[in-house]
């Protein structure tokens, strides 16, 4: 568990500084595409290697966006520090999102939010100062958690008709407490493709419980992200070699193309 939430968590805890950094502190996107994004994703693990991926894509699938919105994207938003715009996970979502709505087997799609202001949720002793070290010295208005909650815009721009969009209740899954377990059920889903942020929290979270479920997760390492570039590597190795396949939006819309 401490390495899905060390990354988020950290961050969180330094929010208002995150804040002041933002506008000094710029991430060069060179940097961010040598280091992370599809730069880092792994060769499949032997075991992946044993499937015929276009083969498990042509099965009832859903898509899952978790945790993409504004403050993660946007300035002047509580975790803009990070810069993910700057970062290629925005444009290789957009990419996964268009070719599976093409796919006629794609019979679910999710936008999950995640806030970091937490006030009002259920809380156990470790969440009531776990939540509240993720906002300390942010003055934010109502109007403005809300708009820093928000999915970003341009994936906002793809939510059509029949889609969900809620927020994950629980630590790093949304697996627990939302609609999703019921939703993957009565619509026969087997396989749930997953982009997001924060990579190494509530992707892998989500990856992790999809198998526990009895699902087929499949994550686009470069529609992800961390809170820093340099830790990709390391949690797109540890989720490929353990949990799901790891592959980048190009090899995805590819394996979409062959299975139909």
């Amino acid at each position: 568990m401490n390495l899905l939430v060390s990354s988020r968590r950290s961050l969180l805890a330094g929010a208002a500084a995150g804040l002041a950094v933002a506008a000094s502190s710029k991430l060069p996107t060179a940097h961010a595409a040598t280091v992370g994004g599809a730069s880092a994703i792994p060769e499949l693990a032997p075991q992946w290697k044993k499937l015929d991926l276009a083969k498990i894509l042509a099965l009832p699938a859903a898509y899952a966006s978790v945790s993409q919105s504004k403050s993660l994207y946007d300035e002047g938003v509580a975790q803009s520090a990070e810069k993910h715009r700057e970062r290629g996970s925005l444009p290789a979502t957009i990419k996964v999102v268009q070719a599976a709505r093409k796919a006629k087997n794609f019979i679910s799609f999710n936008w999950i939010g995640y806030t970091i202001f937490r006030e009002g949720y259920p809380q156990s002793e470790f969440d009531k100062v776990q939540y509240e070290s993720w906002t300390s010295g942010l003055n934010f208005s109502p109007e403005k958690k809300k708009w820093d909650d928000e999915l970003v815009g341009e994936l906002q721009a793809l939510v059509k008709p029949g889609d969900n969009q809620f927020n994950e209740m629980a630590l790093q899954t949304a697996f627990v407490g939302t609609q999703l377990p019921l939703e993957l059920a009565r619509k026969g889903v087997k396989v749930l493709v997953l982009t997001g942020i924060h990579l190494d929290w509530c992707i892998e979270g989500n990856a992790r419980a999809a198998r526990d479920n009895g699902y087929l997760p499949i994550v686009i390492g470069d529609a992800c992200g961390c809170q820093k570039p340099e830790q990709e590597a390391a949690a797109m190795e540890r989720i490929n070699n353990f949990f799901a396949p790891v592959i980048s939006a190009d090899t995805f819309v590819k394996l979409l193309n062959q299975s139909t």
